[in-house]
């Protein structure tokens, strides 16, 4: 995997029937730095759909339960963010188009390069979410997502994926309030357990990383923020 394909920050559903190739996708997606959740059926897809705000929906068109087609239009007719690339077996013009039609943002025929479906689920991400500047700032840290890599007053910090998922998502905040909740959301995957003291520990070591002065400040009752004064 290139490093250029990385999407830390990233919420992904895959809704697939073929346990073996969801899997794949969800293993392979997770470690391109994503939070990723799977369902192996139309309506397990359209329940968590319905409860998570999804950057990207990668999304078998057949599918047991509920059809792709009407999860497809569902999703879209929302009017919210969320993304969806269509996987099918069928790749003709026509049926790319009648996809489209439905409201997908892409459409991919299997067997399919996993490094493709990656670089478009980058193009569709970009879309997913509010612009930011392609180098995040803040005080004298600077991230760069595309690179992977952090520094503070010039120098080289070296950080976990999660980490800097967090980071990311404090520094696109430009100063505005996170809560724990949206942090476990963004970063992590419906996996996580709410109740624990995941995003806490992750915070506390991503802190350390970055040394003095602090420049994460914990908003108590709501969550976190990142101060521009350092």
């Amino acid at each position: 995997m290139t490093r250029g394909l990385t999407l830390d920050g990233v919420r992904v559903l895959i809704v697939e029937d073929e346990r073996p190739l969801a899997d794949a996708l969800a293993r392979g997606l997770r470690r391109q730095g994503m939070a990723v959740d799977v369902a192996y059926d139309g309506r397990c897809g359209q329940e968590k759909a319905s409860i998570t705000r999804y950057d990207v929906v990668v999304l078998d068109r057949d599918l047991p339960g509920i059809s792709g087609d009407q999860l497809c239009t569902e999703i879209t007719g929302t009017g919210g963010t969320t993304r969806v690339i269509m996987l099918t077996a069928s790749g003709t013009l026509a049926d790319k188009v009648e996809g489209l039609t439905l409201g997908a943002d892409d459409y991919l025929a299997k067997p399919f390069d996993f490094p493709e479906l990656v670089a478009r689920m980058r193009a569709l991400a970009r879309r997913a979410t509010p612009a930011t500047p392609p180098v995040l700032i803040a005080a004298d840290i600077v991230l760069d997502p595309a690179r992977r890599t952090v520094r503070r007053a010039g120098q080289p910090i070296e950080l976990t994926r999660k980490e800097f998922g967090v980071l990311e998502v404090l520094l696109a905040a430009g100063g505005a309030v996170v809560s724990s909740e949206e942090l476990l959301e963004r970063v992590w995957d419906e996996h996580a357990d709410p109740f624990t003291t995941t995003v806490r520990v992750t915070v506390m070591t991503l802190r350390k990383k970055l040394g003095e002065p602090g420049i994460i400040e914990t908003v108590v009752g709501s969550g976190y923020r990142v101060s521009a004064a350092g």
